[in-house]
This record gives C-alpha cells, structure tokens and sequence, in this order.
C-alpha cells in the first residue's frame, strides 16, 4: 500500500507538472522523487504520468487519482490535527452527572465556564440521583458526578466543593412568614416537608438527626424527592421546608424563604467524584473547569 509521503510526491508532481519544479518545493533532489512516483504507479499498477522530455501531464487515471489523493490527504491532516487537540483535552465530549438541585445556581455557572473556555469539549448531562451516579462511574458511564454523600473508596477522587446553609420556605400567610427571627424549635408540631429517604438520603437523615438532637417534633405531612415538587407543596400552603439556599432562585408567588438558626454543621454540601483512572484527556481539562467556577460562587470551601 502506498505512503503518505508518496501522495505528497504526487500532488506536488501533478500540481507544478515538473519533476524539477516539484522536487524544489519538496526540498529534495528529482531522482528520488522520481523513485517516489515509480513506486506509487508500481504498487496501484498504473501509470499516473505521461512524460516527455517537455511536459508531464496526467493521464485519466492520475487525473482521478489526483482528486481522492487530496482528500487523503486532507483527512489525514485533519486527523492528526484532532488526535493532537483531543490528546491535550483541547475537544472532546465530557460527561457529567448531577443531582437536581444542583441546577440552581452550581451547574450554569460550570456549563458557562466551561464553554468559555473550552468552546470545541462537548459537555453531555446525565440528571441522576447519588446512588445512581456512584454505579455510573463504577461502570464508565460518566467522567464526572456531582453528588450529596462523600465517596471513600480505593480508585476514587471526591473533593467539597460546595457548603450553602439551609433556609425555610414558609407559606405566605403563616407566621413565620413575618417573624423576625426563626429558631428551630419554631418547627416544633408544625406540619414539615422532609426529604424522601429513599431519594435524598443525606438530607432526610442530617434533617432528622437534627430534630432528634434539638428534641423537636415537626408533623411530617410529605416525604419527597424533589427540592421544586417541595417548593411547590409549600407553595399550596401544605407546610414547611427545609431547602438550601440557592433554592431561593425558585419563586412561587405564594413562598417565602426565611433564614433560620440551625446547628453547626447543618449545611448543605455539594461533592464532586470521580475515576483516577479516567484517560479521557477533556476529563481533566473540564475538571479544572469546574474548581474554576466554583470559586466564583459564595459558600465555597
């Protein structure tokens, strides 16, 4: 089979229609470059050229030889043009997974950063719970997630990026609605949202544990997985909730959001996780992306 520097030969013979011509602007003397075309024409079992002492010009065959040899050539090009961007995490596709919540003031700001400045690394989004995208990177499926619960295991990195405080979302007309100051035992018998268990692992149990310490006794009215269905149940007047802060970016005519007293370390936290493993250079890049952004938004660590 023929070489990429024979193509090279050729085009350059066929585009000065001079062996003497095209050897100058190869940079290299007209008896190897000779050599060159012979073992082309040799190897496709054709001839390419007709020459005279005169003129070389092609024939029917080299002249279609001609038009694919330069889109060989062109693919080529472009094809260690891309091995070279993708290898320096300059294109490429990044997948990222998130929790829900995340949308409300995390996830734009890393969207942003990152087209900014990585415009050509395509960023695919997976919404999943933190169970769900623990067994996606286990499996390959994702570069990185953004999640609840800290991961402790071998062939993982997991770094806090993000630490925002709770606040109360209270319907309109309740009391506390205009209280000038919300401690915690003001939930006491009053009917609560709570986070789903099975859903929201890490919240339902810091929020429970919480009342547990503080002996207070909230009326568990709903147990849901969503921080927008909860805002929405507030919204109807069905009780009181505990969401993070940048949930307050979520307006229901009917919904206010009221900072309150909690314990120390009752926070919200956002994690990022990923495979040490991972070889996909745009990985590495986005990565960066992401602590960059980050540093941007306040409650950070």
């Amino acid at each position: 089979m023929f070489e990429l520097g024979q193509l090279r030969c050729f085009l350059a013979v066929a585009t000065e229609r001079s062996f003497s011509r095209a050897a100058v602007r190869l940079n290299m003397t007209q008896p190897p470059l000779s050599r060159q075309i012979q073992l082309l024409e040799h190897q496709l079992g054709i001839r390419l050229f007709d020459r005279t002492t005169r003129s070389v010009v092609l024939t029917a065959a080299g002249r279609a030889f001609f038009i694919e040899a330069q889109d060989l050539l062109e693919r080529a090009h472009s094809a260690a043009f891309t091995a070279r961007k993708v290898a320096q995490g300059d294109i490429g596709t990044v997948t990222i997974s998130f929790v829900s919540s995340a949308v409300y003031e995390f996830l734009p700001n890393v969207i942003a950063e990152g087209r900014k400045s990585h415009p050509h690394i395509n960023i695919a989004l997976r919404e999943m719970t933190t169970a769900e995208q623990l067994e996606a990177l286990r499996l390959h499926r994702t570069d990185i997630g953004i999640v609840r619960s800290p991961l402790d295991q071998q062939g993982f990195g997991c770094e806090c990026l993000v630490r925002e405080k709770f606040v109360l979302a209270v319907p309109r007309e309740h009391s506390l609605a205009t209280q000038r100051q919300v401690t915690l035992r003001d939930l006491d018998d009053q009917p609560f949202i709570i986070y789903a268990l099975s859903s929201w692992q890490p919240f339902h149990e810091l929020m429970a544990g919480m009342f547990r310490s503080a002996e207070v006794r909230p009326e568990f009215v709903q147990h849901i997985g969503s921080t927008l269905t909860i805002l929405a149940l507030v919204n109807t007047g069905m009780g009181l909730a505990l969401v993070p802060e940048s949930a307050t970016k979520i307006r229901f005519d009917n919904t206010r959001f009221r900072d309150i007293e909690l314990p120390p370390g009752v926070l919200s936290l956002l994690y990022l996780v990923w495979r040490v493993d991972n070889d996909n250079p745009a990985f590495q890049v986005m990565l960066t992306a992401i602590r960059k952004s980050v540093h941007t938004l306040p409650n950070t660590p």
